[in-house]
């Protein structure tokens, strides 16, 4: 088994709560709580959740976007938080994000091409005079024609300007790209075609995601390996087979009850969860997830469970399991 390229352990995030004259800190947001995540080059790993679960500051603290609370993150074999400043920028290009909103991460007075290109110069990684061609040649490579690379962002629909986006990303030859909620903005027709350019961008130059979604169809269809979050804890990691053929924790089942079926004629148990999800600010004591879990006992509330290997890939955080 390869050596994993971004190795994540007890990652921690938490966002202080400021109040009163003094702005003094009353609590804390445990946005990340205790996550652990390896991820081998070449694969791809989804991040699922509901929304407010932390998938979302998981990439951007993987990638030293936003600073850890505890915990650390290796970035083949170089621990991330112990770079300094220098070596940190040096590295960057290898560590790219494609965002949530295509348009509104995007200068709508900037050219297209400039909001490509940027980054090349700033890296110093192209001159003035290699910088078109670059941008022309990662257009293409996205679906996007040569004149593209004048206009502005308002000009492109929504398919497009996420194109642009992973154009970004790509312009620095990265090797490991964070993709968050890349496409649940887009139409389903165009959905298909941005997750077959990943899919195909992965082939040809061996690209490493970690995929953070809601949408649980789009996952199965692009991951290799899944991971469910909850409460900015792990509930399980699967490869993607056995996570979707066989769910162990009961939340990954709540998840997967509510995936749409293909043939109209199968039926499939639909778990209706409880209420909503608890405040990350006080968060419910012992597992997370037992003030929603239909099987919860008593233990439940009072023992945080290990998250735990159960055998192959699997591993899972339930007292029932």
């Amino acid at each position: 088994m390869s050596e994993p390229l971004l190795d994540i352990r007890r990652l921690k995030k938490y966002f202080p709560i400021k109040s009163g004259l003094l702005n003094r800190t009353v609590g804390q947001v445990k946005a990340v709580d205790d996550i652990s995540i390896t991820i081998r080059p070449g694969e791809t790993f989804g991040l699922v959740g509901e929304s407010g679960s932390g998938k979302s500051t998981v990439g951007r603290t993987a990638i030293r976007l936003t600073d850890k609370t505890e915990g650390e993150v290796a970035f083949k074999g170089v621990d991330l938080y112990a770079l300094p400043p220098q070596e940190l920028r040096k590295l960057r290009p290898k560590l790219q994000l494609i965002f949530q909103d295509p348009y509104s991460s995007l200068n709508p007075r900037v050219r297209v091409g400039d909001a490509i290109g940027e980054a090349l110069l700033e890296h110093g990684l192209a001159s003035k005079d290699e910088v078109r061609d670059r941008v022309l040649d990662v257009l293409s490579l996205c679906g996007l024609s040569s004149y593209h690379i004048d206009r502005f962002p308002h000009e492109f629909s929504g398919g497009q300007r996420q194109r642009i986006g992973i154009a970004r990303a790509l312009v620095l030859n990265p090797e490991l790209i964070v993709a968050d909620e890349p496409v649940s903005a887009l139409d389903v027709s165009i959905q298909a075609q941005i997750i077959n350019l990943f899919r195909r961008l992965q082939e040809t130059n061996g690209l490493t995601y970690l995929f953070i979604s809601h949408d649980l169809s789009v996952v199965e269809h692009l991951c290799s390996r899944v991971g469910v979050m909850y409460l900015g804890s792990m509930a399980e990691t699967a490869s993607r087979d056995d996570l979707f053929r066989e769910p162990l924790h009961p939340y990954t089942k709540a998840l997967l009850s509510a995936v749409p079926i293909p043939i109209p004629k199968l039926k499939r148990e639909r778990i209706v969860l409880k209420g909503d999800i608890p405040n990350p600010a006080n968060p419910p004591s012992g597992c997370k997830f037992h003030t929603r879990c239909p099987f919860a006992v008593a233990r439940c509330a009072e023992e945080r469970p290990e998250f735990r290997h159960v055998g192959g890939e699997r591993y899972v955080a339930c007292h029932l399991v």
